[in-house]
């Protein structure tokens, strides 16, 4: 039986960090050559991490990024394992690529065809798509090569690789950002690739964050029958070898011969041979790992996001405002999840507006979680400032703005910590919020990465209950979900007093900005007129603070940040 024994490192890099990197592959190609694999794939730019930015055009990080490719070469040396890893290869020009290295030597370099220039990705700025397949003759084992949205183009370049090339298995290096439902997703389409061209697919994910983008991991193998034959973990490194039965392509193709008659050959191929597959005396079946739930990927993706943008950046700790509310004691326990409860800092911050449940169910939340907890009082500052304002003031009316004075207080407060102590402030404010503009610019939106900048407010409730039946005890106290959300700025005030329910405005957020539908469209799925106009109002006049905010974890198809850019100076007005 004709086997193909392949690893997938999936791992988790640090952009720039060539040293880690490496250290990274050599204990994955440890692993595959004590598991006596073939092949070792890891994840697209994986030596340099992804996405470089504008790294890609400073040459001492492409000198360094080529000299880690060297390096990793060596490290190849006596072993028998094929390795195939990603890099940023350059000559005229800079191209995404993958290097075939075996045994001390750099055999052959695949440059990515297709480059995605949509949402997050900007390739087309920093890259020169390759014109060339790339084939790894194996004895009579032929393997493809691809890059992570070569896979995901329509036709090219996987029908020129199986019926042009007749390839038994396609490697794909991908760096996949995250994003609700995307790992489900994900597979149906890889399976159905697999069965449309009767080729083994084997999908090496990279997992951790960079930024704003949370990568998910859950690598994937699917034979030729399009059926599921391993899936590594998701949010989390792992490495998995399983083995690949070739002879599966036959019988597929002898069942199913529609694919006989066809013969596509659009690129010129460049062919890499080593020695073929040896005899396996021991077949490694694939591991499945299972797909999360929807409130456990929104949850791990959370954590993952801020646990590597807190380690990746040097910090050791963070710090936020407990409100006794449900974002900050969302924000609280996603902290503790990523960082340990000791490393986990929370201030209270109460006022004169402030009611006694919410301090309770601040100290509450802070002793279930066995972190830290400060109180710092704010009435005093805040009728300074008040006396300092009184001349000017004169004669008008308490507003908004002396609440927002509030806000900013308590935001001086935890830049003084982060100041004083090196911790990294958290901000709370969540995607219901930060669309409508309800936070407040210099107060709760000041700090250094917004956790939940993503996710809307009926999700932080969703995902709330969820970890508190996950823990298997009330950690967020019952309260917290029970009372109305309110920012406690003055007497009585509730967030519904300005914003629609958020059932409500949830929705027509959702459709708007990541289905993009107009709002007359919106207005036909139900929604009441005025209260349509008047939130997208509100969005539209908010792009000021938004741009002004401080970055957090991507988890929906369309985010604030990069794959959000409207203009501030906008006359445009979407009416009915």
């Amino acid at each position: 039986m004709k086997k193909l024994r392949v690893t997938i490192a999936q791992l988790n890099p640090t952009l720039g960090d060539f040293e880690e990197n490496l250290k990274k592959a050599k204990e994955a190609l440890e692993v595959a050559e004590k598991d006596k694999s073939d092949v070792v794939v890891f994840p697209e730019l994986f030596l340099s991490g992804y996405p470089p930015e504008d790294l890609v055009m400073r040459l001492s990080f492409l000198k360094e990024n080529r000299e880690s490719l060297e390096e990793f070469a060596s490290l190849t040396r006596g072993k028998d394992t094929v390795c195939v890893v990603g890099f940023v290869d350059s000559d005229e020009d800079v191209y995404n690529a993958a290097a075939v290295v075996k045994d001390g030597e750099i055999l052959g370099v695949y440059r990515k065809m297709f480059l995605p220039n949509y949402s997050v990705f900007d390739e087309k700025r920093y890259f020169k798509p390759g014109d060339k397949l790339m084939v790894l003759k194996m004895g009579d084992v032929r393997v493809g090569i691809t890059i992570c949205e070569d896979i995901w183009n329509p036709v090219e370049p996987l029908a020129s690789l199986s019926l042009g090339n007749n390839v038994h298995v396609v490697l794909n290096l991908s760096a996949s950002p995250y994003y609700i439902g995307k790992p489900s997703l994900r597979e149906k389409y890889l399976s159905v690739k697999s069965y449309d061209h009767h080729v083994a697919l084997v999908y090496c994910n990279m997992v951790g964050a960079q930024d704003e983008l949370v990568f998910d991991g859950g690598s994937l193998v699917v034979d030729a029958k399009g059926n599921l034959v391993a899936r590594a973990k998701f949010f989390e490194e792992d490495v998995l070898t399983v083995d690949l039965d070739l002879e599966e392509n036959l019988r597929t193709t002898i069942l199913d011969p529609r694919r006989r008659h066809l013969s596509v050959s659009n690129f010129d191929v460049v062919y890499v041979e080593t020695e073929k597959p040896k005899e396996k005396v021991e077949e490694l079946r694939g591991r499945v790992e299972a797909i999360p739930s929807r409130e456990e990927e929104i949850f791990k993706a959370l954590v993952l996001g801020l646990r590597d943008y807190v380690r990746k950046n040097g910090f050791k700790k963070v710090v936020l405002g407990l409100s006794g509310g449900m974002d900050s004691s969302f924000v609280a326990v996603v902290a503790v999840e990523a960082l340990g409860k000791e490393n986990v800092k929370g201030v209270l911050m109460p006022s004169m507006y402030t009611s006694k449940a919410s301090v309770e169910d601040a100290l509450q939340l802070a002793n279930n979680l066995g972190m830290e907890a400060i109180i710092l009082h704010i009435t005093e500052v805040f009728e300074s400032y008040l006396k300092a304002l009184e001349k000017v003031f004169a004669g008008t009316e308490r507003d908004i703005t002396e609440e927002n004075l509030q806000a900013r207080i308590r935001g001086n407060y935890l830049m003084a910590l982060s100041n004083k102590f090196g911790w990294l402030v958290l901000t709370t404010g969540n995607k219901s919020e930060i669309a409508t503009g309800y936070t407040t610019l210099y107060g709760d939106m000041a700090g250094g990465f917004a956790v939940i900048k993503d996710v809307y407010k009926t999700d932080v409730y969703r995902v709330g209950r969820w970890y508190n039946e996950w823990k298997g005890r009330e950690i967020i106290p019952r309260r917290v979900f029970e009372k109305p959300p309110s920012a406690e700025l003055r007497p009585g005030q509730t967030d519904q007093e300005k914003l629609p329910p958020y059932e409500v405005l949830d929705e027509i957020l959702r459709l708007y900005i990541e289905e993009n539908l107009d709002p007359q469209e919106i207005v036909e799925k139900g929604f009441d007129k005025e209260v349509v106009l008047r939130v997208l109002e509100m969005v539209r006049r908010n792009e000021y603070k938004r741009r002004q905010a401080p970055i957090g974890p991507k988890i929906s198809t369309r985010a604030f940040g990069r794959d959000w850019r409207m203009p501030i100076t906008n006359g445009f007005r979407e009416t009915l």
